[in-house]
């Protein structure tokens, strides 16, 4: 490492005298000795790069890579055109950095505007931001713009992902603010038991559409019941379900949030990944992180700032109301490119497609005695079925290269996409006939 730091030893013994130390183990005295390494670190020789690649391919081999998959769960398998792949991985826009200097950033900033009013239209909101880091956080963000001197409290629908109930539990912990969850009764929220809930304190309630069931919530309803008690009501959406269903702004939502990896991202280990937010125009002063404006410059040219908010404003921890200040530039890049080439009609397809295989998937799977659906409600491209040996048959299925649903407490839930095919399908129903037979 030692060629990689750019200071002499001279130097670097001149800023240790500066500060009154002759070692640099001086600066770590308090650091009880036990906890010290002696005698370096046990690394093993330099290799070319015909050995690294080697060695990397050796360690990928290991992973499994499954032909089929009909897990969902939060990150979702779709079709990527090439296009969507390619052309973020061009170096000018994969190695760009965050546009501090306007004038030397259009380009990053117009990707961004463009990605910001193509969220706008597919929620029906006034403003976007340039994204968060995943959709986890930005239900958790959303329940912080909607806090207050009077309001501290924030709902949450226990059928939300569980990933994302327990970052807003984190961020409520951090603010010294209460979170509450919503009972869930037949796979939807409660609605008798949210309103009963909605007391004078609450500030926002999130709920899931579709929720992690995979089921369409009552939005309508919900939204009503919120605004009637005085709080905001946020709805975290899947992208791809807003192709063909109402938009949270039909539905009465102040704010929109979600996770946006269906537009374009790959499975990839939970990343990267990213959180869209969007509000009505009553929010925009409260969006954290950064907002991409258009503008005209010195000679009338159309031209691309970052607008309302400085960067600084979020680092003051203990009176910033966020403390996020970056975004996921090349991931919401790369959904904007997703909804470009897509189109209005090309999203609706894949919803379409998605909605209808899993409902394909749904109703085979019930043919088979002993498996039926778990919950009655309406769903999009996600079931929960009852099942006997839950874990023979993922087991089964994985043997047969298909990842299948994920088990819950016993039960599965499953998930199709636009990407799986009917052979496919009918493949997946045999195999669990057999394991069942």
């Amino acid at each position: 490492m030692g060629s990689y730091v750019p200071s002499t030893d001279k130097e670097r013994q001149q800023m240790l005298n500066a500060i009154g130390l002759d070692s640099f183990s001086e600066l770590y005295k308090d650091v009880p000795g036990e906890m010290y390494l002696k005698g370096g670190l046990n690394l093993p020789a330099g290799m070319s790069e015909l050995e690294v690649r080697r060695n990397i391919s050796a360690m990928a081999d290991k992973n499994t890579v499954f032909e089929t998959i009909l897990r969902g769960a939060g990150a979702y398998d779709h079709v990527i055109p090439s296009i969507v792949s390619y052309i973020p991985a061009k170096e000018e826009f994969l190695t760009a950095y965050t546009p501090y200097q306007a004038e030397m950033s259009q380009g990053i900033l117009q990707s961004i505007f463009e990605y910001q009013t193509m969220m706008c239209e597919l929620t029906g909101m006034d403003v976007s931001n340039a994204s968060v880091y995943d959709g986890a956080t930005a239900a958790a963000e959303a329940a912080a713009m909607c806090r207050d001197r009077k309001r501290t409290v924030t709902l949450i629908s226990g059928a939300s992902h569980p990933d994302t109930i327990q970052t807003v539990k984190t961020y409520c912990y951090g603010k010294n603010s209460e979170l509450k969850v919503v009972p869930v009764k037949d796979g939807k929220t409660d609605i008798d038991a949210l309103k009963k809930m909605l007391t004078d304190d609450v500030a926002g309630v999130y709920i899931q559409q579709p929720n992690f069931f995979g089921i369409f919530e009552n939005a309508d309803e919900i939204g009503e019941a919120v605004h009637t008690a005085g709080a905001a009501y946020i709805m975290g959406c899947n992208p791809i379900a807003l192709g063909i269903m109402k938009t949270p702004r039909e539905s009465g939502a102040d704010i929109a949030v979600g996770e946006a990896q269906p537009l374009g991202m790959p499975l990839g280990f939970g990343g990267p990944y990213l959180g869209y937010m969007t509000s009505t125009d009553k929010y925009m002063r409260k969006l954290p992180g950064r907002i991409v404006g258009e503008t005209v410059d010195a000679n009338g040219k159309r031209a691309y700032v970052l607008s309302l908010q400085a960067r600084e404003q979020h680092i003051r921890r203990e009176k910033a109301s966020s403390n996020i200040c970056s975004n996921e530039a090349l991931c919401a890049f790369t959904a904007g490119l997703y909804l470009s080439v897509m189109g209005a009609k090309g999203l609706a397809d894949v919803a379409t497609q998605s909605m209808s295989k899993a409902h394909y998937l749904a109703s085979k799977l019930c043919e088979i005695p002993g498996v039926s659906l778990k919950y009655s409600g309406e769903f999009f491209h996600e079931f929960v079925t009852v099942i006997p040996k839950a874990g023979k048959v993922l087991s089964a299925l994985q043997s047969n290269g298909i990842l299948g649903g994920l088990n819950i407490d016993g039960d599965i839930l499953w998930c199709a996409t636009e990407k799986v095919s009917k052979a496919e399908l009918d493949k997946a129903v045999s195999v669990v006939k057999e394991v069942l037979a």
